[in-house]
């Protein structure tokens, strides 16, 4: 069934602010709910970060104190949404348990997302970060069994196979090799400008997380290290999403779209969530969204003469994105992925088999500056001492690897790609 968020009535802002008891939400059973409720509220958490952070900036780069005015009641109601689904993770669910859950959105959410891209270009740089958040639900896997006992198998309910991706030692690259070519908003398709902001926020809040939750790991030295590592890879994906969205939109041609992202996801994860307490919650934050994006369509209309109709194609969102139903194919599709571009890097703006980049290049010199030694990369040595206590790492493979140098589970391979036979 179609939907426009624009032909919906919007209610009026004083209807947008609850008080602190509804803003203090029953949190989850870390146990029992299922894996991708817990997937479908890191997404949101994030996509409302990133909301309220933009419109930060938005009001650092504006002169107008009445559109600022604007700005922050917006705002307000936007950072209330963000208190109430942050505060769905229960307290007894420890950091690196909630990384599970981080690193399953961002492999399902890229995998449904590649999967229905098409723009050709967009897809590739989704398949490419895909396999590298794959691997860090591998090396994070790994730590949660050695450190707590936790089988992260049961986190991600069987939805998401764990076994290495392009490993993360290789996914060191130099600065340039993460920008990509942005897309034209006049003429994207409208799913594509959907995705690459819907993909920017869930990566932008990973990279958040790691970036604030790694200092006060209390597992070991080692976990410490391990979320300081892939945290500097969450960067390169932010830095790699980022740079795929148009960047002459104005600011409120950007909020307009950030406003129907959140309209979009709400109305999607309404249909596709499964716990009703939890739906409840999307269904009454898509009601405040919508009347966020007619806010801003009048804000547009009034200070740049623009229709919102015109500048969202008509309104009408595409097809909903939808997890459970998506699960099984995503198992196949990055199984694919894997064996035909686990041994791609990025050549400035292209993403390339690591045979093409020359042996002088910028990616050979700073990967090995950082990982002067796998012995000293965190990555490596979780696996490493896994294997060491237990025998062989630990995998959640539902069939072998596809790629076969990546089947030996007695030892971490160090040289996909990131090791090429030309170049040694």
């Amino acid at each position: 069934m179609s939907f426009n968020p624009l032909d919906i009535k919007p209610v009026k802002s004083d209807k947008w602010f609850e008080d602190w008891k509804k803003l203090y939400p029953k949190a989850y059973d870390k146990m029992e709910s299922d894996p991708y409720t817990k997937v479908r509220i890191i997404l949101m958490n994030g996509t409302e970060f990133e909301q309220n952070w933009f419109y930060h900036n938005f009001a650092r780069h504006c002169t107008n104190n009445d559109l600022r005015r604007d700005i922050a009641l917006i705002r307000r109601s936007e950072q209330q949404q963000q208190k109430k689904i942050s505060y769905l993770k229960p307290k007894d669910e420890t950091a690196l348990e909630h990384a599970i859950g981080y690193e399953q959105l961002a492999i399902d959410l890229t995998a449904i997302m590649a999967r229905r891209e098409k723009d050709a270009y967009v897809k590739k740089s989704l398949d490419f970060a895909l396999l590298e958040d794959f691997d860090h639900l591998y090396r994070f896997s790994d730590l949660l069994e050695m450190e707590e006992g936790i089988l992260a198998e049961k986190l991600v309910g069987g939805y998401t196979e764990i076994m290495p991706g392009r490993p993360t030692i290789a996914e060191h690259r130099y600065p340039y090799d993460d920008v990509r070519r942005g897309i034209d908003n006049k003429t994207a398709d409208p799913l594509t400008k959907l995705q690459t902001a819907i993909i920017t926020a869930a990566e932008q809040q990973t990279m958040n997380y790691y970036m604030n939750i790694g200092t006060f790991y209390p597992g070991s030295d080692l976990g410490r290290r391990l979320f300081l590592e892939i945290g500097m890879i969450e960067e390169q994906h932010v830095t790699q999403y980022e740079s795929l969205m148009d960047a002459s939109a104005t600011w409120l041609e950007c909020a307009l779209l950030h406003e129907y992202a959140e309209c979009y996801l709400y109305h999607s994860l309404m249909e596709d969530e499964t716990d009703e307490y939890v739906r409840s919650i999307w269904e009454a934050h898509l009601t405040q969204e919508i009347s966020h994006l007619h806010e801003v369509a009048r804000l547009i209309a009034k200070y740049e003469k623009k229709d919102a109709r015109a500048l969202l194609n008509g309104g009408e969102f595409p097809e909903p994105l939808a997890f459970n139903k998506n699960a099984e194919a995503n198992k196949t599709y990055i199984r694919q992925i894997l064996g035909k571009t686990v041994n791609n890097t990025a050549m400035l703006e292209e993403i390339v088999p690591l045979d093409e980049v020359p042996c002088n290049s910028e990616f050979y010199k700073y990967n090995s500056a950082v990982n002067k030694s796998p012995a000293y990369v965190a990555s490596h040595n979780v696996i490493d001492k896994y294997i060491l206590e237990a025998g062989e790492d630990y995998r959640f493979e539902e069939q072998a690897h596809p790629v076969k140098a990546l089947r030996n589970r007695l030892v971490d391979n160090t040289e996909v790609g990131r090791r090429s036979d030309r170049c040694d």
